[in-house]
């Protein structure tokens, strides 16, 4: 068997279009164009603790890069951290659907159609300057709580009585506002939330051996499991695309508010979807979620997988992603459940924040395509002629499932799975 590279293909999938999606929205320089273009965010839930680590693409240099997320309290120095990108590109893989495949073997061969071997396939405070500033933002109603440095960002926590004065205040400080925002802002002021507000210090970046901006991570302890999502509309640019993976030591994740639905699986399909398999998901994926929704794509805990896209994370890595819970040992994995949730959503659907829910259900779920390659050679016994009814079948039906799934030309498809194999066989 082998499993494809299925992280770099969602990457691709979700660059391909106009995506853009995040927890909060970015706040451009005069003049900048900034959309954020993909996100993926890990939620590590554990009795009310919560820890958010967030990964977004942006188009724009980090000179104009700034994101401002609603948060439920204000934020110390210790509870704002970076993270490197690795782990969580590590989980994206872990986690992301995948294509396997499989060979035929000989019918004719003694022993007939043996089982396949598997076959893994690699894929500065206290100044004139700061005080004027703090007072002016005084007057706008808004309270600086609290300002540090982490990693290549600088970091303030914003409360504020009033969007207008919010909005005045970060005009002031360079920044162009998206249209929209005083309303959706006052939304979350109405709530009590502050503002956690995240800029690049050039000093710093430009200094660092790494020139991408490394994942933000948070963490609070709340009672309300939720995910801020309507800020990240106002910089949109038409479908917005969200991957969530949350990390629970109770079981599968779900949205309260909104129905989650599954991803078709464990659907065979013909082997000229190997060089399109991103135009294969794309179009699955939004036949399964239409305009807008929740899809799961993945659910299963850290201790084993069948098939495996990618290694499982260590307790190192968790631990990074905030999963605090774990103890020594081989198994510590079974303790660390996983769940993918793809969001697609645009300006004017989802208008409720998510509402996330633990519901303790520990089944396992994937998103998993089967390429099984037909033995191709004599068939010059009665073993073969008996397979090749059946092989003619099975490229029908396969025909039929990937049309079903994708919405394709049913002609088309005919045409390219009559390209790859004996005219005998269709």
């Amino acid at each position: 068997m082998r499993i494809f590279g299925a992280s770099l293909a969602i990457v691709a999938i979700l660059a391909g279009g106009p995506l853009s999606a995040f927890c909060g929205f970015y706040v451009a320089s005069a003049g900048g164009d900034l959309f954020n273009k993909t996100s993926r965010v890990v939620f590590t839930r554990d009795r009310g603790n919560s820890t958010i680590t967030m990964l977004s693409d942006y188009q724009g240099t980090p000179a104009d890069f700034a994101m401002i997320v609603p948060t439920p309290y204000v934020l110390k120095r210790d509870q704002v951290r970076t993270v490197d990108t690795a782990v969580v590109d590590h989980l994206d893989a872990y986690s992301a659907p995948r294509l396997v495949e499989y060979d035929d073997y000989d019918p004719c061969a003694e022993g007939g159609m043996a089982e396949p071997v598997m076959e893994p396939t690699a894929v500065a405070e206290g100044d004139s300057g700061a005080i004027q500033r703090y007072r002016g933002a005084k007057a706008l109603g808004v309270t600086i709580k609290e300002e540090y440095a982490v990693g290549d960002y600088d970091i303030s926590i914003l409360a504020a009585k009033q969007s207008d004065g919010l909005i005045t205040f970060l005009t002031g400080e360079g920044y162009q506002i998206p249209d929209g925002a005083d309303r959706v802002l006052a939304g979350y002021i109405d709530m009590g939330m502050k503002f956690f507000v995240a800029r690049v210090n050039l000093s710093r970046h430009s200094a660092s051996t790494s020139q991408e901006l490394p994942p933000l991570q948070i963490s609070f302890k709340s009672r309300d499991f939720m995910l801020p999502i309507q800020l990240g509309k106002l910089n949109g640019d038409g479908v917005q695309d969200l991957l969530l993976m949350t990390l629970t030591r109770t079981g599968m994740v779900g949205t309260a508010n909104y129905p989650v639905h599954k991803l078709p699986t464990d659907q065979n399909i013909p082997g000229f979807v190997r060089e399109m398999f991103p135009d294969f998901y794309r179009a699955l994926f939004a036949r399964t979620v239409g305009g807008s929704g929740v899809v799961l794509e993945y659910a299963w805990d850290m201790a084993w997988c069948d098939p495996c896209a990618a290694d499982p994370l260590t307790n190192d890595e968790l631990k990074q992603l905030g999963v605090s819970w774990l103890k020594g040992g081989e198994n510590a994995g079974q303790d660390a459940f996983v769940t993918r949730l793809h969001i697609r959503y645009s300006a004017d659907t989802m208008p409720q924040d998510l509402m996330l829910a633990e519901t303790g259900d520990k089944s396992n779920f994937q998103g998993r395509y089967i390429l099984q390659n037909p033995f191709v050679g004599s068939l010059n016994c009665p073993a073969g002629k008996e397979y090749l009814t059946d092989i003619r079948a099975r490229l029908r039906a396969e025909a039929v499932t990937v049309q079903a799934l994708t919405g394709w030309d049913a002609r088309k498809i005919e045409k390219r799975i009559r390209g790859d194999v004996p005219a005998s066989y269709w």
